[in-house]
């Protein structure tokens, strides 16, 4: 992913559109969260179940769309667990989460596609129907990440969303598909 030159952390996110996958976050009102997971979580079914090249890395560098389907099915799992700690703890600071890590010692290239697709799918219905449920002024409630960064639930929210769109993107090149 290209960061804009001009910003020193993750906020460009929530103020412009993205300059890989076009996704802008301001357009998207928090309620409007869920329904994008599902959506999302139904395109990567098809990414990962459509193609007998979802191992293939495109290069030695870049994850297979494979990889980057585990990678989206353990943020899912991951941010559901998040949303319910800002929900029911008081401005709670979420521990780490090494992605890279995981991505080797789970093997994500040996998973089976299919089963990471329905898992995907699963973890994507359980974070929506999470955001789904948010009301009124638990969108204003905040966390924290290890690093210090801050948020509300509102921009947790619109955060969360880019990145399920923009590793899409990374595997079809398609900016249309959310």
């Amino acid at each position: 992913m290209t960061i804009p030159p001009d910003t020193k952390n993750w906020t460009w996110v929530l103020g412009r559109d993205c300059p890989d996958c076009g996704f802008d976050t301001r357009d998207l009102p928090p309620t409007a969260v869920g329904q994008l997971l599902r959506d999302n979580a139904t395109a990567w079914h098809t990414v990962l179940t459509a193609s007998e090249k979802v191992r293939e890395r495109p290069s030695p560098q870049v994850w297979s769309a494979l990889e980057y389907g585990c990678h989206v099915r353990d943020v899912f799992g991951i941010f559901a667990g998040r949303l319910d700690l800002i929900l029911t703890k008081d401005d709670p600071t979420f521990p780490d989460w090494d992605q890279d890590a995981t991505a080797v010692e789970d093997r994500y290239e040996e998973q089976e596609p299919a089963t990471v697709a329905a898992d995907l799918v699963s973890n994507a219905e359980k974070l929506a129907a999470g955001f789904d449920a948010v009301t009124g002024p638990q969108w204003q409630r905040t966390c924290h990440r290890s690093d210090g960064s801050d948020f509300t639930t509102e921009t947790f929210a619109r955060y969360l969303a880019h990145d399920p769109v923009h590793h899409l993107y990374d595997v079809t090149g398609n900016r249309s598909l959310r």
